[in-house]
């Protein structure tokens, strides 16, 4: 189910309950809205609120956290695979080969990024995709370095390679964190006792009406943003390319 359809849900249910609130007002005997009754009503759904906005500070807290990392690893990984093209140019024109198989690595993986399909990144942290890059720590293993500065080149090349296999898991397996199903359950369980409790306290008109499909259009929208950041790779809400463009560039020269 996409992250447009479950916000959809959740706006559906929780505009609902606000109906349900102001049809239950016009069909509930008069002493059920009396002040006392009132009184602890809005003492209970208040806890609720403050439940639900603590658990959705929570949510959005830790799913920018989590947009936040992915992108940071992106820029690293960038600046890393940079580095490793340098030292590779530093080397000497042997890696040629090695240098053009990472250009090529650089850009295949660019091109499945951007396209934005979950079916296409999630190859990207398959097998056949670490083999690739270990095709590329296997070819600097192989490079005959025939001096000390070339040998101590080709090991700095080698544990670069190292730390850019580890990051890119890493980016990859943290962009693929979701959020739990319950709490997102338990969540608009509770958004939607607020609002039908705001339809059962307030008058049925337009205005009243207005302004309860505004709080569950914005509740909805909320939800939406914690779904899409979590999944930073895929989806509207995406991780910048542009560092990884800008190293795609520069790989060769």
């Amino acid at each position: 189910m996409s992250h447009v359809e479950i916000a959809l849900i959740v706006f559906a249910c929780v505009f609902a309950s606000a109906l349900l609130g102001l049809y239950m007002r016009t069909i509930l005997p008069e002493h059920h809205l009396s002040d006392e009754s009132t009184g602890v009503l809005k003492l209970a759904v208040g806890l609720i609120a403050t439940m639900a906005a603590i658990v959705l500070g929570l949510l959005i807290s830790s799913a920018k956290s989590s947009f936040d990392t992915v992108n940071g690893e992106v820029v690293r990984n960038a600046a890393s695979i940079i580095l490793l093209d340098r030292v590779l140019a530093k080397y000497g024109p042997e890696t040629k080969e090695v240098r053009d198989l990472l250009k090529q690595r650089v850009g295949m993986s660019i091109q499945i990024l951007a396209s934005g399909e979950p079916a296409q990144i999630a190859k990207l942290r398959g097998v056949e995709a670490i083999r690739q890059v270990e095709s590329l720590q296997d070819k600097l293993e192989e490079l005959s370095p025939r001096s000390d500065a070339q040998r101590q080149l080709q090991a700095r090349a080698i544990q670069i390679a190292e730390e850019v296999l580890a990051a890119r898991q890493l980016t990859m397996f943290q962009a693929v964190v979701s959020t739990p199903a319950p709490l997102l359950i338990c969540l608009v369980l509770w958004l939607s006792i607020i609002f039908c409790s705001f339809g059962l306290f307030a008058p049925a008109n337009a205005t009243v009406i207005f302004g309860l499909l505004l709080g569950a259009l914005s509740t909805s929208v909320a939800i939406f943003l914690i779904l899409e950041m979590n999944t930073p790779l895929d989806g509207v809400i995406r991780v910048s390319l542009a560092p990884m463009r800008e190293v795609l560039a520069m790989l060769g020269q």
